[in-house]
């Protein structure tokens, strides 16, 4: 702003270098090495039993490990420093990567649910013998890594992409189990493409949440879980605050949210307190009632936005 504006800049503290991600990159690589183990076992299974649903799971499971592998790589940029013209640094990649994420599974789930209604009007011969070995062993290792994402996934949309991956597996391996049994028990064929389209449907709904969450963030929305209204008006209840506006928030990246606001502060408030102490009681106010990562804050006199858009046009 230019000399004489009575204004006053606050944060509440600097944006952190990592993020929410960055804790579970050592889980994430686990992870991601068991899904290429069983994606290979499963082709091979897939092949040999003749069972479109190993096949499906495996095809589920290459798109998994390119995810799992773009998590990665995006961490890794994510936890680059900031510059001077990526203010944020790089935190943005983990979503970029989740988008990346949304655009495979939903390629995935397309394709298993056409080849699993090719299967009905072509039956196949499917080994139900093969096919439960094959699915049990995907299963369990589902489930480590499973336990591996679990916590990871209430914190980062980017590691909550992976989570979801896995866990479509998982569901995955076992529809090929109860196909594989189903086909043991009774020999009736179409359990195996019945299956695929469990598998189908069970991928596409979770991913169209996480997309539209990923969406969300590219958008700039508010943090979901910060009522814009309720910020104004915890803003408006300080003494001397007479009003305020372009208020904004939004989140950078998985556990970054920031807020930006100008505050119209009555001047002999100002003049009372000084800018500091208002800056002070403005964060803490925030602080305690919203978990927002970076607060910036500009002070304004009153009249001060007349002038102010006077100057803009």
């Amino acid at each position: 702003m230019g000399a004489g504006h009575d204004h006053g800049h606050g944060h509440t503290h600097a944006p952190s270098t990592g993020t929410a991600a960055a804790a579970y990159r050592g889980r994430l690589r686990v992870a991601l090495s068991i899904t290429l183990f069983v994606m290979v076992l499963e082709i091979v299974g897939g092949v040999l039993a003749d069972s479109l649903a190993l096949i499906a799971d495996a095809a589920h499971m290459a798109t998994d490990a390119l995810g799992l592998g773009m998590s990665l790589l995006a961490i890794h940029f994510a936890n680059r420093p900031a510059t001077g013209n990526r203010t944020f640094g790089y935190a943005r990649a983990e979503i970029l990567a989740a988008l990346a994420n949304c655009l495979l599974l939903l390629g995935v789930g397309g394709y298993v649910l056409y080849e699993a209604i090719q299967r009905f009007v072509t039956p196949a011969d499917t080994a139900g013998g093969l096919t439960v070995l094959f699915g049990t062993i995907g299963l369990v290792a589902n489930m480590i890594s499973l336990t591996l994402l679990v916590r990871g996934q209430a914190e980062s949309l980017n590691v909550r992409g992976a989570f979801l991956e896995v866990a479509a597996d998982a569901l995955g391996s076992l529809a090929v189990i109860v196909a594989a049994l189903v086909i043991l028990a009774t020999g009736w064929q179409a359990a195996d493409p019945i299956a695929s389209l469990v598998i189908g449907l069970m991928i596409v709904p979770r991913t169209l949440k996480l997309l539209r969450e990923t969406l969300d963030v590219l958008l700039e929305s508010a943090p979901k879980d910060v009522d814009m209204t309720e910020v104004r008006s915890h803003i408006l209840a300080l003494d001397g605050v007479e009003d305020v506006h372009d208020l904004h928030a939004w989140t950078i990246t998985s556990g970054m949210p920031v807020l930006s606001a100008h505050v119209v502060v009555r001047s002999d408030v100002l003049s009372a307190i000084g800018h500091e102490k208002m800056l002070h009681e403005l964060q803490e106010c925030l602080g305690d009632h919203f978990d927002v990562e970076h607060c910036t804050f500009q002070l304004e006199p009153s009249g001060h936005a007349e002038h102010e858009a006077k100057l803009c046009h």
